[in-house]
């Protein structure tokens, strides 16, 4: 991989992660060779120079909003779902401490025995020694999504974009698995995103970007390799959310 600190459009980047795509091919769970694969294009990037925060959601293991459908307080299906995204981030720190990278999992809930609080500058101090930080338990109040979470944490510590991994190659105008017409956005503005209804991020997460003017790209995190081509900003990867300027270099 070049280093993208040399050619690259991104230096300090915060990648989204769905608890979906540690399943791989599976139904439920954690696929530790899917959870490796990650890992290793992380360490690629730090490697690289790139500085790199992580959030990871739980829908893996429990959905907040489809336990409360099934009768469950909202809170209480919430605060579950804040629960199952640290178990998702303590994996992801062993699969990249197993391959050498430093890794810190910093916790909007605090639970001394297994991460740090989440601190600001903490984290971001973090990211100048190089290690990965893993943002668990979303913000830490019910209500707000892991999107959300995404956003908030990608503006306090100052990253230059939000990558939004997913298991298609970008953002299309219907969904393309059923139909053959559907055609893939290279660009969009924030306002296209929400007038549209397109199934990006959250309107909260959408919103919060647009305020703050931080771009988004949605990309097929089941191609190897794709995170880092993703941050070079190279060839014809994925959707570019952000202003009507926003385009790729």
């Amino acid at each position: 991989m070049s280093d993208p600190t040399r050619s690259g459009r991104y230096k300090r980047i915060l990648l989204k992660l769905s608890g979906e795509a540690l399943m791989g091919d599976g139904k439920y769970g954690i696929h530790p060779p899917t959870l490796s694969r990650i890992a290793s294009e992380v360490k690629e990037l730090i490697e690289a120079g790139v500085e790199v925060a992580l959030v990871i959601g739980g829908g893996n293991i429990f959905r907040g909003v489809a336990g409360a459908t099934e009768g469950m307080d909202r809170a209480s299906a919430d605060y579950m779902g804040m629960l199952a995204t640290c178990i998702n981030s303590m994996a992801m720190q062993d699969a990249l401490e197993k391959q050498g990278v430093h890794t810190r999992v910093l916790s909007a809930i605090k639970m001394e025995q297994i991460a740090e609080p989440y601190i600001r500058r903490r984290a971001v101090r973090h990211l100048e020694k190089g290690r990965v930080v893993i943002f668990a338990a979303g913000t830490g109040n019910p209500y707000f999504t892991t999107d959300t979470a995404a956003s908030l944490r990608a503006m306090e510590i100052n990253a230059e974009v939000i990558l939004k991994a997913t298991k298609v190659d970008g953002v299309y105008n219907a969904d393309p698995k059923k139909d053959p017409e559907a055609r893939r956005y290279r660009s969009l503005t924030y306002l296209d995103v929400i007038k549209q209804d397109l199934n990006v991020m959250d309107s909260t997460a959408i919103s919060l970007c647009r305020d703050n003017k931080l771009p988004i790209v949605v990309f097929d995190l089941t191609v190897r390799g794709n995170i880092g081509r993703a941050v070079l900003g190279s060839g014809d990867i994925g959707t570019v959310v952000g202003t009507a300027e926003t385009v790729w270099a």
